[in-house]
């Protein structure tokens, strides 16, 4: 019969429609929701995911701010950058696009940001209010592939959840939220043994491994991996073509959870927007 597909860019577009009708209310309250990004040094992906957060936010009507600097900018200078951007009553979410470079501690830069106008969900005050089922920013990844889950209306409560891959940026808060919506959690990782076993019992399958094809098997499948296989295609950590035979739902890539990313960093600065309007 064949998996169906979860579209994170058709999903990625309802939603933007709604944030844009959100937008568009402040607006005509005299707020416009501001996003501030700081980019240090050139690496081109970092670049072209910039470019494209600033494209997305013009589209909906919110002010978008870019800071440029060079790769070797102290840290000092970085953490000026942001204190003015915490100050500033225009900018109601700011964004450091990582990595950063070795000379620069990337966690002191990230509790640098105000936790209010932290809309990547990164700051120890937001993992912390979302480990404890609190109102938070969440991080966008694992919001966005959470989202995902629920257009289609699949179960979560109960179910086991398999996580593949333990960053702190998309492995471990996807993890929590899924526990926070009643489901069992298992969190697998280079170090796992016998991977393919917990691969297998899951429910609902999410791969941050970063492997290409690497993942088999998978009942709803999420696969946050973008990787190149052995001609040079963007693919994911999933084997596409062999699961989706097995499967119940997959995601694509591209088109899956990428788009949903994005989406869910302007829903977090509209809603910064809306808390500091009060």
């Amino acid at each position: 019969m064949g998996a169906e597909i979860i579209d994170g860019k058709q999903l990625a577009e309802a939603l933007r429609k709604e944030i844009k009708a959100e937008v568009e209310q402040l607006t005509q309250q005299g707020i416009t929701p501001g996003l501030a990004v700081i980019l240090v040094g050139n690496d081109p992906a970092s670049r072209t995911y910039v470019k494209n957060k600033e494209k997305a936010c013009r589209a909906l009507g919110m002010k978008s701010v870019l800071i440029e600097l060079p790769g070797d900018v102290p840290e000092q200078a970085l953490l000026g950058h942001i204190a003015t951007l915490n100050e500033d009553p225009d900018i109601h979410g700011i964004l450091v696009q990582l990595p950063l470079p070795p000379h620069i501690n990337a966690q002191k830069i990230v509790e640098a940001i105000s936790p209010e106008k932290d809309v990547d969900g990164f700051h120890p005050v937001n993992i912390g209010r979302m480990m404890t089922g609190q109102d938070a920013f969440l991080p966008c990844t694992p919001h966005g592939i959470l989202k995902m889950v629920k257009s289609k209306d699949i179960r979560i409560e109960g179910k086991h959840v398999v996580v593949i891959g333990r960053s702190n940026i998309v492995g471990k808060p996807c993890g929590q939220l899924f526990l926070n919506e009643n489901a069992t959690v298992t969190y697998c990782h280079s170090k796992t043994a016998d991977l393919k076993s917990f691969t297998r019992q899951a429910d609902i399958l999410v791969s941050a491994v970063g492997k290409a094809k690497f993942i088999k098997a998978g009942a709803v499948v999420i696969d946050v991996g973008m990787n190149r296989d052995e001609s040079g295609k963007l693919c994911g950590d999933v084997d596409f073509d062999e699961v989706k035979e097995k499967a119940s739902y997959i995601t694509p890539v591209p088109g899956g959870v990428g788009p949903m990313t994005i989406t869910m960093l302007l829903s977090n600065t509209v809603k910064a927007a809306k808390r500091l309007r009060r």
